[in-house]
């Protein structure tokens, strides 16, 4: 071969090999950006090791949370089921880049499951709710990462329902790193806690429950002596809607309790009465097996007070106090209740249970009686003078005569009618009477025995009409003592369901306005 030829293809490759130079960077510079900083990224990104780069720096966490819905209120499990808009941010050291190597992307979305994650729960979750699940999240050139999700969350709370159907729940939504430390995870809260507080903008207050506010409070706590964990507390208070339970169940209540009122001004020797009363009482058992299902229950079975301030208060024992916390029931120490729905039908079932009796003791006063005693001396003194004053009812009618009187005029009638009897059915002594010589002759002996059966008649007659009207005094005299202690019982009835309503009206109007 010529020497000349081997420059000669020297000189037609050269130029060539920059051209294929160039054409390679051209391929490069063709693929997406998106796809360039994905692989950038990820290329050698170890999601199982905390994004620092000094171990020594703790990664901040800054939540926030929304309440979008209350979903149920479990008083029986005292569960809680609520659905909110969660949101989280942290900076990850190993995801930065610079927007001008890849066309000014400052914003880039990648799965979730690729890169590291807090391991930030609720520590009240009893049940895994149906969150819908968010594949992505959102990371900044400069490191910061935005994990947006839904969540409906199912947690325990200590539900208070003493004041039911006026009351106001407080249940907490407590998140904390599982695992890490604060030396590794710290806490913090994204909003300030005013703007936290009254942010109702997506919550569906159309249901049963109204949301009043969440309450943001961040504090330390120590399981050993050497570990202290970070949690941010969310107190979600909520308060009852009344209108439903009030119409559905306390004013059906309140007609029936009337009703039992108005029954007092029946006769009180009439029989009606007690059927009257009998019936209501029936009816109420009845109303009460209705809406047995529709109050709440707890796990005594009775809404009487609950665990959740006493357990409020221990809670916010363990850490600072946030000032905005400052009208938490925690801060209070627990109370005694006067009074709840499930009471109040109890007593209304008491009260309906002792008109009733005092009705029979009545229908028993009065009632006739062949054999009824008269009224004792001292009765008729307290009750048909003394009461029946302080009744303002003036001074009962006493006019009756004593037995004593009556029974003596009674002998002496007796006496009488024997003497005549006597001097009737006796032999005539003609001789013996100053007239008898001139007088006519005495009626033969069967007229005499005749006359003698016609005043016997009469005389049985007589004490049987006295009598009656002796039994008719005595159930007169016992009518009026009946009437007057009717009187007595049904104006203390009236004030105590009138000073049970007032003081039901009062302790309503506080927890409602509260």
């Amino acid at each position: 071969m010529l020497p000349w030829v081997p420059q000669a293809l020297l000189a037609l490759l050269l130029p060539m090999l920059p051209a294929q130079g160039e054409g390679k960077e051209m391929v490069n510079t063709s693929r997406p950006a998106l796809l360039r900083l994905s692989d950038h990224l990820l290329a050698n990104y170890k999601k199982g090791v905390r994004p620092v780069r000094d171990w020594r720096t703790p990664t901040t966490v800054s939540i926030d949370v929304i309440v979008y819905a209350i979903l149920s209120v479990d008083e029986k499990n005292q569960v809680l089921t609520t659905y909110i808009w969660y949101r989280q941010y942290w900076t990850d050291e190993f995801l930065q880049w610079n927007p001008e190597d890849f066309d000014n992307i400052t914003k880039l979305s990648i799965p979730t499951e690729s890169i590291w994650v807090p391991d930030i729960l609720i520590n009240e979750f009893v049940d895994v709710g149906k969150s819908p699940n968010i594949p992505y999240v959102y990371v900044r050139h400069d490191g910061e990462v935005q994990n947006y999700k839904p969540l409906q969350v199912v947690t325990a709370c200590s539900l208070d329902i003493y004041n039911f159907p006026f009351d106001v729940q407080n249940c907490s939504l407590t998140f904390t790193s599982w695992l890490h430390t604060i030396q590794d995870i710290n806490i913090s809260l994204l909003r300030l806690p005013e703007k936290v507080k009254f942010d109702r903008s997506v919550f569906m207050n159309q249901g049963e429950w109204e949301l009043l506010g969440v309450l943001a409070q961040f504090q330390e706590f120590s399981i050993e002596s050497s570990d202290s964990y970070a949690e941010m507390k969310f107190y979600v208070v909520i308060r009852r809607r009344p209108l439903f339970y009030a119409v559905s169940l306390l004013l059906p209540s309140i007609f029936l309790m009337v009703m039992d009122i108005v029954g007092f001004y029946l006769p009180p020797d009439s029989g009606e009465r007690v059927s009257f009363k009998i019936t209501l009482l029936l009816g109420y058992s009845v109303f009460l097996i209705i809406v047995s299902d529709t109050l709440p229950a707890t796990a005594i079975g009775t809404p009487l007070i609950g665990k959740a301030r006493s357990r409020g208060r221990a809670e916010c024992s363990r850490g600072t106090e946030a000032p905005a916390l400052s009208y938490l029931p925690c801060v209070s120490p627990p109370r005694p209740a006067l009074g709840c729905t499930g009471v109040y039908f109890v007593v209304c079932m008491a009260l309906l249970v002792i008109s009733l009796a005092e009705t029979i003791l009545i229908v028993r006063l009065v009632h006739k009686q062949d054999l009824q005693q008269p009224v004792p001396a001292w009765l008729r003194h307290l009750v048909l003078e003394r009461v029946a004053l302080l009744l303002c009812l003036g001074e009962q009618s006493t006019s009756r005569r004593p037995l004593a009187t009556c029974q003596a005029a009674k002998n002496d009638d007796c006496s009488d009618m024997g003497n005549h009897c006597s001097h009737v059915g006796g032999p005539p002594d003609l001789e013996k009477t100053p007239g008898g010589r001139g007088s006519p002759p005495p009626p033969p002996r069967e007229a005499s025995v005749a006359m003698r059966g016609l005043l016997q008649e009469l005389t049985s007659i007589r004490h049987f009409l006295e009598k009656r009207e002796e039994s008719r005094e005595v159930a007169r005299d016992w009518l009026h003592v009946g009437s007057v202690l009717d009187r007595l019982l049904f104006r203390i009835y009236l004030l105590a369901v009138l000073a049970y309503s007032v003081t039901l009206v009062m302790l309503w109007s506080i927890w409602q306005y509260s």
